[in-house]
Formats: C-alpha cells, sequence, structure tokens
C-alpha cells in the first residue's frame, strides 16, 4: 500500500514539473515570435545618389551620415549611387519597388525624377537635400549658406591686405545667390570699402574655365578668392598654388589640400542633415514640407571659425580675425545681426 502511495504521488510530481516545463517552452516561444515581429517592423531606407560617390565631398559626406544614423537607429539602410540621369530615375523607381519606407536623394540633378517618381508614388515617403520639392509627400531639407557666406566674407574683409577680394561661382542661378550675396553682405560689414570681384564658370565640373577665372580675378589684384563652383573649385585651387593667392574651398574642409593658399573651406554639413532626417523618421518626427539649417543647427560653417581643422591657421588670417568672427558667428545665431536671404529679397 505504502508502496502504490509513493508511486502515485512520484506520478504526481513527474506530471507538476512536466507542466511547467511545457509553460516555460511556451513563454520562450512567445518571447521569440514577438522578437520576429520587432524585426519585421524594422524601418527600411534607401539613399539614391544622382551620381557616384567619390568626385563630389558633398555627397560623401551624405553617405557617410547616413550609415551613421542606420547604424546608431538600428535601421536598414542602403546606398545607391548612380551612373547618369537615366539611371538615377530607374534606382529610385528600384528603391520604390523594394519598398523601401522613406528614400532620400539630394541636389537639383535629382529634382526632376524625383518629381515625377514622388507623384506616382503619393504612398511612398521621400527626402531631398539642397532644393526644394513642393510635394505633399517630401520633405526638403535646405541651408542657409548665406550665413556661412556672410562669416566668410567677414573673415575675408579683415584679411584682405589689397582690399580686392573675389568669387568664382558656379552658375548666375538663385541657388548660388546664397553664396554670392551672403559673402558681399558678410563683407560689406567688416570693410566696406573692399571690391567685391564675382566670375560665373558656367558649370559645375570645369575646373579648367575656374582656374581661367582665377588667373584673370588675381590679376586685377584680388589676393582671396573664394571658390564656390563644386568640383571646378579644384582649377581655383590650381590658380592659387600658381599665383601665390589666398583661397577658400566648399562643402567639406579642403584646406588640407594645400593649407598654403586654401586658408578657409565654407562648410555644408550634408551628414548632420542626412542623420537628422533619418533619426526624425526613426523617432515619428518626420514632416513633409521644408525645412532648413544654419548655424545653429549647425548645418553651415566655415573652417576655425564653427569648427577646428587639422590644418594650421594661416597667418594670412589670423587668431585676432577668427576671434572677432566667431563673435558674429554668436550675434548671427542670437539673432543680434541678421543675415538676409537673398532669395527672399
Amino acid at each position: 500500500m505504502k508502496r502504490s502511495l509513493s508511486f502515485v504521488l512520484s506520478v504526481i510530481m513527474l506530471t507538476v514539473l512536466l507542466a511547467a516545463c511545457g509553460s516555460n517552452t511556451a513563454k520562450d516561444e512567445q518571447s521569440t515570435n514577438s522578437g520576429a515581429g520587432d524585426q519585421a517592423k524594422t524601418k527600411k531606407i534607401a539613399l539614391v545618389l544622382p551620381e557616384k560617390i567619390g568626385v563630389n565631398p558633398f555627397f560623401v559626406q551624405m553617405d557617410e551620415g547616413f550609415n551613421k544614423a542606420g547604424a546608431e537607429f538600428g535601421v536598414e539602410v542602403k546606398t545607391i549611387q548612380s551612373t547618369d540621369p537615366a539611371a538615377f530615375e530607374q534606382n529610385l523607381r528600384a528603391a520604390v519597388a523594394e519598398n523601401y519606407d522613406l528614400i532620400i536623394t539630394a541636389t537639383f540633378q535629382a529634382e526632376d525624377a524625383l518629381k515625377k517618381v514622388a507623384t506616382e508614388n503619393s504612398d511612398k515617403s521621400f527626402a531631398i537635400v539642397d532644393v526644394t520639392v513642393d510635394l505633399p509627400n517630401v520633405r526638403s531639407v535646405g541651408f542657409r549658406e548665406y550665413e556661412a557666406a556672410y562669416l566668410l566674407g567677414a573673415t575675408a574683409g579683415l584679411s584682405t591686405k589689397t582690399n580686392i577680394v573675389g568669387m568664382v561661382a558656379a552658375v548666375d542661378i538663385p541657388l548660388i545667390k546664397k553664396f554670392t550675396e551672403g559673402f558681399r553682405q558678410g563683407l560689406a560689414s567688416t570693410n566696406p570699402t573692399a571690391e567685391f570681384l564675382v566670375n560665373y564658370v558656367g558649370g559645375f565640373a570645369d575646373p579648367a574655365k575656374a582656374k581661367e577665372l582665377a588667373l584673370v580675378t588675381a590679376g586685377k589684384g584680388a589676393d582671396f578668392i573664394a571658390g564656390a563652383a563644386a568640383t571646378s573649385d579644384l582649377g581655383v585651387f590650381e590658380a592659387a598654388k600658381e599665383k601665390g593667392f589666398y583661397t577658400s574651398g566648399q562643402d567639406v574642409d579642403r584646406t588640407e589640400l594645400d593649407p598654403e593658399h586654401i586658408v578657409l573651406s565654407q562648410l555644408k554639413s550634408t551628414d548632420t542633415v542626412t542623420y537628422e532626417t533619418v533619426k526624425d523618421f526613426v523617432n515619428d518626427k518626420f514632416e513633409f514640407g521644408a525645412v532648413n539649417y544654419g548655424l545653429k543647427e549647425d548645418g553651415v560653417g566655415v573652417t576655425f571659425i564653427t569648427r577646428d581643422s587639422k590644418s594650421a591657421l594661416s597667418p594670412f588670417i589670423g587668431q585676432e580675425v577668427i576671434d572677432k568672427v566667431k563673435k558674429i558667428r554668436d550675434d548671427i545665431v542670437a539673432g543680434t545681426i541678421e543675415v538676409k536671404d537673398p532669395l527672399q529679397q
């Protein structure tokens, strides 16, 4: 009888243990399934560029900020490079077909194709950097370049020894006026008697023409000639090295190429705006319409004034000038100095 009771008790205990194990197994499976569900909800974002990465630092920075955001926010990201305009539109359509949650692109090169693809796919979300596309499913990310150009002009005004400065710009279009007119405002604020000479290349990728214009400007006495013509700036840099004048680059710190002659760079933080675009999308703060970044948001700047440089500061500029222009930067951010938007005048 005792043996029978002991056997029954053993069976009951075994049954309880098996039930407990079964319960734990169910919980583990539920947890795993929940994780799989979260994995399935991971956002997918594509960066579709109108050209190949490597030539224009504008796109190199964008890609860096994009990938940084993907890693930090757990987003599936993919950069798609294009070889020509026809390939770009095809790549936009491929990103739509692959069902990316957000498709980001940039510059006027992308504008027409984006308008077409975004209009045909009103249920998809798009963002474009450095140009405005007025569509309900597009976020247009712009820059207040004129604020950084103001700082550059102010620095040139305080540094020039001949009282003649110049700029070789890409093309005479509204976008470029944010560079030329912003520079003009800053120059006048620190040196109203300085002469400002502006020449236009007629394109963004013609270093030979840019060099020719820079040499002409230097021949008129300019000791500082800013480059504002994308890859055409390489021609300005060559001219500066040959003739001994001083110059500045665009978008990224170009002083490293030739710190003796390239003494400043006007910065456009495409890495920052791309990073912030992804961040907003992940955190459900993404809104369509126009947003813009200036000195306050670290979207634009100038080397030595808003960001450090690996290069040594040129004696042509000097620390005293940098300190004065840093104060101007602070006043712009605080609203004490208002830099007029050339496109709103």
